[in-house]
């Protein structure tokens, strides 16, 4: 046999295979969904990943420097909403200490605002809310705590932050609210979160969601 035709012999088992190996096709993997905060449209916080129907109403309260609140001031911005009052032994001052974190983590972040709701607007006058902010540290540019009517705080409170638990069980316009509910309202005005604000683990996972919430805009 000659050298040219053992080397055809040779070969021919490695060309059979060649001709009847399969080509492997891969599938890419599917592309993630972008996370997404749910909405939060009635009292019970049930989460909506589909439906926004509840918008926080019209409101209009005065803040420590006697400036005029009122929705337009928030408008285009991500805030975190709260309620307090000066005089508060409890929960209050660790309510206020967290909001100023939150203040410090975003004091360069022109999109995240806070708001603060005393619910004791007999106690808490103008110049009250201004020796307490200065106590605190409130930054005007960035944190409103706010005064007005009780009706209007209150009514704020239960129709419009759903941040109050008691009335939702009692009905009692007249219960005192006392909640420690932080609230994440996105820039058209929707409720995306609520949080224990007395809570660092909640603070952060708060702090991850306003990330999401920035991302879901961009």
């Amino acid at each position: 046999m000659s050298i040219r035709l053992r080397i055809l012999v040779l070969l021919l088992p490695m060309i059979s295979y060649g001709c009847g190996k399969k080509e492997v096709v891969t599938t890419p993997p599917p592309i993630a969904k972008k996370t997404k905060l749910p909405y939060f449209n009635a009292a019970n916080f049930t989460p909506d990943w589909d439906t926004k129907s509840h918008r926080i109403p019209t409101f209009s309260f005065v803040n420590q420097n006697g400036k005029l609140i009122t929705n337009e001031t928030y408008k285009g911005k991500n805030y975190v909403a709260n309620f307090f009052f000066t005089i508060c032994p409890g929960i209050c001052p660790k309510l206020t200490a967290n909001m100023a974190l939150l203040q410090e983590a975003y004091k360069n972040d022109p999109d995240l605002l806070l708001l603060s709701h005393s619910v004791m607007p007999w106690n808490d006058s103008v110049l009250v809310l201004k020796e307490y902010a200065i106590e605190n540290g409130v930054d005007d540019s960035k944190w409103n705590l706010v005064t007005g009517s009780k009706e209007a705080i209150y009514s704020m409170a239960r129709n419009g932050y759903f941040a109050d638990e008691d009335f939702t069980k009692t009905q009692d316009p007249e219960t005192f609210i006392h909640t420690e509910n932080f609230i994440l309202v996105d820039k058209e005005g929707y409720i995306r979160g609520v949080y224990n604000g007395t809570l660092e683990l909640d603070l952060e996972r708060l702090k991850r969601h306003i990330k999401i919430l920035k991302e879901e805009s961009m």
